[in-house]
């Protein structure tokens, strides 16, 4: 009896360690809070996600921390935008792979979807974000590099996708009506630097940015120059800085114009290449993309709700 008891005792036990790893998170690691979110959206109760970049942090400039390298050599999983955004990571990711699991979630993107690169003739345009029908596509890499880590969740990040799926096409149909609605001469995007082409080409607006693609690219007086000339010569009325660029560039041309007789002002605040504050509706990513869609198509001159589609953006435009 005390034998049986003992060989229960002890399978009882030995089962304990597996029970508890098949019930483990998977421990997520992401650059950008696009692809954290993507990942907690895709993932739910089965992933716990880290996200490396937060508010206000430059992707294209941003190296890796003692802190991050020990997440990611621990995680099950490593996500990674690809298309040249974590520039000064890209040797580092390739070297990880060797070890662990790391996906560049959109280096699958179909190139005929893609805008090239300002500076690199064999590179693309990596703000895939900004057009809602190309993230669609992202996060689909995201529920399948999730599947191929633990499979026996399958069904449970398919319907997750499939939720989120229609709140990214709930939000591109928002942008649409919203973006619109604005006169056809005031359909000009100026920004600090070039985040938004696939917003304009999806919302009909011509994109103007100080610097280029990438962050790293220098503003040249010439350029500022050019820039205040078209906002004189075409009356436009704003200007947009980014939550994660220096706003220098914009407010030198507030300045130009205003030395020209004509008055500038900023429209808002964008979010490019990072996310709100964790928590908020915000530091989501359809909450970021209303924030823009509503700061822009408020700014000029469209009349759109207040609180942006679902009333939950934290202050009015």
């Amino acid at each position: 009896m005390i034998r049986r008891t003992l060989l229960a005792a002890l399978a009882f036990a030995a089962a304990l360690p597996v029970t508890a790893l098949a019930e483990a998170p998977l421990k997520v690691v992401a650059t950008t809070g696009m692809i954290a979110d993507a990942a907690r959206q895709v993932g739910g109760d089965q992933v716990e996600v880290k996200g490396l970049m937060g508010p206000g942090v430059d992707p294209h400039a941003y190296r890796q921390t003692r802190t991050d390298i020990v997440a990611m050599t621990r995680a099950d999983l490593v996500l990674w935008h690809g298309l040249y955004l974590e520039a000064q990571m890209e040797d580092f990711f390739h070297d990880l792979g060797r070890k662990r699991t790391v996906v560049a979630v959109a280096d699958g993107l179909e190139p005929a979807k893609l805008r090239a690169h300002d500076d690199y003739a064999d590179k693309y345009d990596p703000h895939v974000w900004m057009n809602p029908a190309i993230w669609r596509d992202v996060v689909i890499e995201v529920q399948e590099a999730l599947t191929e880590a633990r499979p026996e969740a399958a069904d449970e990040f398919a319907a997750n996708t499939q939720v989120f799926l229609a709140e990214i096409d709930q939000l591109n149909a928002y942008g649409k009506q919203a973006l619109a609605s604005v006169p056809e001469n005031n359909r000009v995007l100026v920004t600090a630097h070039d985040a938004f082409g696939y917003f304009g080409a999806e919302y009909g607006y011509e994109v103007l940015g100080v610097q280029g693609i990438s962050t790293q690219s220098e503003a040249g007086l010439n350029r500022i120059g050019e820039l205040v000339d078209t906002l004189v010569d075409r009356r436009l009325k704003a200007v947009f800085v980014e939550s994660s660029v220096s706003d220098r560039s914009m407010r030198a041309l507030i300045e130009g114009a205003a030395a020209e007789g004509h008055k500038l002002s900023v429209g808002g605040e964008l979010y490019s290449d990072a996310m709100g504050e964790p928590g908020t509706y915000e530091g989501t990513y359809v909450g970021m993309l209303d924030h823009n869609i509503t700061v822009i198509a408020g700014a000029l001159g469209a009349d759109v709700p207040e609180r942006g589609m679902n009333g939950k953006l934290s202050a009015g435009f």
